[in-house]
Parts: C-alpha cells; sequence; structure tokens
C-alpha cells in the first residue's frame, strides 16, 4: 500500500487546501452539484487549524505525493473548516460524548486505494486512547459508503444551508468504537 501518515502543520495548509478543493471538485460529482461543491468549499468544506493546533490532524502520502488528509477531535465542533460560523471549540466528555472524526478528503487519483481507510483506523485508535467509545462524524454523500463499509451508522440525511439560496446534504453517522 505504501502509505504514511504524519501529523499536519500549519505549513501544508495551502498544500491541504488545494487537495481539498480537487477532492470535493472530483469525487462529488456524482452526489451534488458544482454550485453545491463551491458553496460547501467555502465554509462546509476546509481547513480546521484547531484540529492541526490539537495534534490530532493527519496527512497521509504515499510514495512522498500528497494522497489524503483527515483528522478527528475531542471538540464539540462537527464539521466545517475554519471560515465556517458558529463552531464550538468547547472540549468534550469521553465518559458522555463521542469523539468527533473530521476534514477527510482524499486526492481523486489515489481514492478507493485505502487511504481514507488509513486515516480513519488511525483517528479511531486515537480517539480510543483518548478514552472516547464512540465516535460521530457528519457524511459527504460521496464518503458514506467509505463509513458505512467501516462500521458507522447513519441517521437521515440533513442539509446545510451554504447560503445564497444553496443547501448541500450531509448524513450523521456513528459508531462503538470498543
Amino acid at each position: 500500500m505504501g502509505i504514511a501518515l504524519r501529523l499536519a502543520t500549519r505549513a501544508d495548509i495551502p498544500r491541504l487546501s488545494a487537495l481539498i478543493a480537487r477532492s470535493a471538485r472530483g469525487l462529488s460529482t456524482g452526489e451534488y452539484r458544482p454550485e453545491q461543491v463551491d458553496g460547501a468549499l467555502r465554509g462546509a468544506f476546509g481547513i480546521d487549524t484547531q484540529l492541526i493546533d490539537d495534534e490530532t490532524y493527519f496527512v497521509a502520502e504515499e510514495h512522498g505525493e500528497l494522497a489524503g488528509c483527515g483528522g478527528w477531535s475531542f471538540r464539540s465542533t462537527l464539521f466545517g473548516g475554519d471560515a465556517r460560523s458558529g463552531r464550538d471549540s468547547s472540549p468534550l466528555d469521553p465518559a458522555t460524548q463521542a469523539a468527533k472524526i473530521r476534514a477527510f478528503f482524499v486526492e481523486p487519483s489515489k481514492a478507493r486505494r485505502g487511504v481514507g481507510t488509513a486515516l480513519l483506523e488511525r483517528c479511531e485508535k486515537e480517539a480510543l486512547a483518548r478514552g472516547f467509545a464512540r465516535a460521530e462524524l457528519m457524511a459527504t454523500l460521496p464518503g458514506l459508503k467509505l463509513y458505512a463499509a467501516r462500521g458507522y451508522v447513519g441517521g437521515a440525511m440533513v442539509r446545510y444551508d451554504l447560503g445564497a439560496g444553496e443547501s448541500i446534504e450531509f448524513v450523521p453517522m456513528s459508531k462503538d468504537l470498543r
């Protein structure tokens, strides 16, 4: 497989931002309209520097090339980049609350080759080590298959308002990590 994971740093942000845009545009064409993806890239999708600062966001590289990114959080915000309003950085209680799986994006040319799974397994392992028994996430429609294959159970689809009369659909999902 050749996938190596490392902690993301703020120096990675320009490359990760470009990857996120390529991933969203390249892997969402069957589920979202271009206007939805463009709207989501203005807030719902994007870099969350809190994850980088918390050292819970990872870069996946394959043979030295950027292959994907993703992370987890011990904070309340469920999804969205720095540009998304209404974020909540309060810490979660692992005894009663679920860790958040956050901001997974894969280089389109590297999709369906284990990048997302490697990132997800690393995040789940770290959340368990921090005392979390459950994880939850807000899945994009293209991400549903990955998460379902890894044991996540979906709830009712939700619509997120992107502004300018546009919205995008997500599916909340959760998993028992024990």
